[in-house]
């Protein structure tokens, strides 16, 4: 029995309605089959060699930028930019709205690099190079990532244009085998069994609470779990049904991967999702979702996820690694 089949089993033990019928085809579509291919150690450090011989910044904060939100790069003062094509080891991103480049700059006194487009698993990439990054960014002397993706709501209370912090997540391909650590362990990145129950920084997390405050959108904000599911199609209302009986309050196809090779890295992490429409939850509702939807909700919230980014960065303590920090040394 392999892991897929195990899962099935366990959950028609726990859940003995109708939506069990389609469970299968929700966690197995578009999910790729093989394990992730082993990187070496030296991959990630000739890509951060290339790098430190490119630009003279020595970034403290990365920031991945999801669907529509590229624009959090412009921010960046003494800016330095380079195409994913150009960097050793770096896949290249095909998704409309992410760019495609490293941004190196500063912000509010700190040195940061942005990631204008992620990788993700449906665009054939194996989730060592969906990871990639994360990896060279430590190499680089990252001590903080933040990750922001765009989202579907399954809360009754998240709205689009609504800014969920994640606060947990549930990655459902690492339930079926697809996680980004399978393979030999790098000792010099982190242990064998990293724990995820602190994976989203606690005191990040509350300091963005107040920052929202200070710019008067609590309105828009509150926490919760978000989701990875594998794409690229937008979810059935049968999976819909399941995943908000389980807890979950937004969904995505991306984000945690990259946070399970950060914590493994010992960076703090701190993540947020921009929600950008409603999943469609009963057979009645005839609406339905595209990616050019989610790209507007994106551009019109652009600013305000900006100046949240922005703040934290500026307020949070950059020696401070929290629980998460590994005291990896290279």
């Amino acid at each position: 029995m392999n892991s897929t089949h195990m899962l099935l089993f366990c959950l028609r033990e726990r859940l003995l309605d109708s939506d069990v019928i389609s469970l299968a085809c929700f966690l197995v579509e578009d999910l790729r089959a093989s394990s992730p291919a082993d990187l070496s150690h030296d991959e990630y450090q000739t890509a951060a060699d290339w790098l430190r011989t490119h630009t003279r910044h020595r970034p403290e904060v990365a920031i991945i930028c999801g669907s529509g939100l590229g624009m959090l790069a412009d921010t960046l003062g003494c800016q330095e930019s380079f195409a994913y094509s150009d960097v050793p080891g770096f896949p290249q991103s095909t998704v409309q709205g992410h760019a495609g480049r490293l941004v190196f700059g500063v912000l509010k006194g700190k040195m940061c690099v942005c990631m204008q487009g992620r990788f993700h698993m449906y665009e054939g990439h194996t989730l060592s190079k969906t990871t990639f990054p994360v990896r060279v960014f430590k190499l680089l002397g990252v001590k903080t990532l933040i990750v922001t993706n765009a989202a579907g709501s399954l809360a009754d209370g998240l709205q689009p244009g609504d800014i969920m912090i994640i606060k947990d997540h549930i990655n459902f391909p690492g339930f079926v085998g697809l996680n980004p650590l399978i393979g030999p362990n790098d000792d010099k990145f982190g242990p064998r069994f990293p724990a995820m129950s602190n994976c989203y920084d606690k005191e990040l997390r509350c300091l963005a609470t107040e920052i929202g405050k200070q710019l008067e959108i609590t309105g828009l904000m509150r926490e919760g779990v978000y989701a990875m599911v594998g794409g690229p199609n937008f979810e059935s209302i049968a999976e819909a049904r399941l995943l908000h009986r389980l807890g979950v309050d937004a969904v995505g196809m991306s984000t945690a991967p990259e946070v399970v090779v950060a914590t493994h890295c010992g960076l703090r992490v701190f993540g947020l999702s921009l929600i950008t429409n409603k999943v469609v939850k009963t057979y009645e509702d005839s609406d339905s979702v595209n990616h050019e939807g989610v790209l507007e909700v994106s551009r019109l919230r652009s600013v305000t996820v900006q100046q949240l980014v922005t703040e934290l960065i500026g307020k949070m303590d950059i020696n401070n690694n929290g629980p998460n920090d590994a005291g990896t040394k290279f």
